[in-house]
């Protein structure tokens, strides 16, 4: 796989060693003629020198052959049109873009960016897991389905505890996968499933349906 990278910076120094371990074809592109020569004389002629911005530097980098497109530099508005030039002219099927700040999310997503990464929201969400009284982590979006699968823990006081399936009316378009129980194998609900205290909840829902869902499940 032919994967490119803008932005020479320690995640992309670092992403870069890793994803050539795992054998595949990369080239980091960097305006730091130091930071890029400092990537080549340690893994050989992997860094070019250019702005991954600019049309001129992605074709000259033979970025219409890239299987996927990565900036992961410190400027969310440099992340953005990178991966926008790759994805628009030179047609690569998958852009991932690196963002400092959250509130960029959606408008990246709009822009047709495929995947973003925000290390915020990443801590956010593992900060999330050891906090047992908050209702919902966010595990994975289907950005092409519309869909969110999100994990909803069950406490002895949520509104949902002792009910059946078949008792609980879920959200237009929501529906409950799989239900993770302590010393048992994982069950796949029935509608005459009991819903029990610390029951672990993996559930498909439209992001829209979200909240209710969360006050089905756990209440206020």
């Amino acid at each position: 796989m032919y994967i490119i990278i803008v932005g020479g910076g320690r995640l992309g120094y670092y992403l870069t060693k890793a994803l050539i371990d795992e054998g595949h074809e990369v080239l980091t592109i960097e305006k730091n003629p130091a930071v890029c020569e400092n990537i080549v004389s340690e893994m050989g002629s992997v860094c070019a020198r250019g702005d991954g911005c600019e049309a001129a530097t992605l074709a000259e980098v033979g970025t219409a052959r890239a299987d996927m497109f990565i900036a992961v530099t410190g400027d969310d508005e440099d992340n953005l049109v990178a991966c926008q030039v790759a994805k628009h002219k030179f047609n690569v099927p998958k852009t991932i873009a690196r963002i400092r700040n959250p509130g960029n999310e959606p408008l990246f997503k709009k822009l047709g960016i495929d995947v973003t990464i925000s290390s915020t929201n990443i801590i956010l969400e593992h900060i999330k897991e050891e906090v047992p009284t908050h209702p919902l982590t966010h595990l994975l979006t289907l950005k092409n389905q519309g869909l969110e699968i999100v994990e909803i823990r069950i406490l002895a006081e949520s509104p949902a505890a002792g009910k059946a399936l078949k008792d609980l009316t879920l959200p237009k378009g929501c529906a409950l996968s799989l239900i993770i129980r302590a010393n048992q194998a994982p069950i796949v609900p029935r509608m005459d499933t009991v819903l029990e205290a610390e029951d672990h909840i993996l559930a498909v829902t439209p992001p829209e349906s979200e909240a209710t869902l969360r006050m089905l499940l756990r209440g206020s």
